[in-house]
């Protein structure tokens, strides 16, 4: 009975941490896409090598890699990447990465970060069921200068 009573706490302190780890990540995620959103609002509080730092240190801590490793992958490559993870987790790393690659589509032009936002911003539109105004503009922004 007490070893029945044990592997039970056992149980749901490892539930518990998963339920952490899970809440964890997603605030991480939710940041990151907020510091995003400040960045393309051009509300960049700070010198430009303490952003880059930050940049970096939530590259690192959202998708484990630097932004130069995830932009060498194809949109289905990282869609899949995304498909991995815990499904209530979908969407806000599809919006991030929306807003990850205008940025960088707006800071250096490059077409191929264009596309890979409009792509993640349109399937972040399909799954949520939101309507998002900004979200909209910025793909119809896209889509113009494409």
């Amino acid at each position: 009975m007490v070893w029945r009573i044990c592997s039970l706490l056992n149980l749901h302190q490892k539930n518990k941490n998963m339920i952490h780890d899970k809440d964890y990540i997603i605030r991480i995620v939710k940041q990151f896409s907020e510091m995003l959103s400040k960045l393309l609002l051009g509300k960049n509080e700070g010198e430009l090598s303490e952003l880059e730092r930050v940049f970096d240190t939530n590259m690192n801590d959202t998708f484990k890699m630097s932004f130069d490793e995830l932009s060498s992958k194809s949109t289905e490559e990282i869609t899949q990447i995304i498909n991995e993870k815990d499904t209530s987790h979908h969407l806000p790393y599809f919006e991030l990465l929306g807003h990850l690659f205008f940025l960088k589509y707006h800071e250096t032009g490059n077409k191929d970060f264009g596309e890979k936002a409009k792509t993640f911003y349109e399937i972040y539109l399909q799954k949520s069921g939101i309507f998002s105004l900004p979200v909209i503009n910025r793909i119809n922004e896209i889509k113009n200068s494409l």
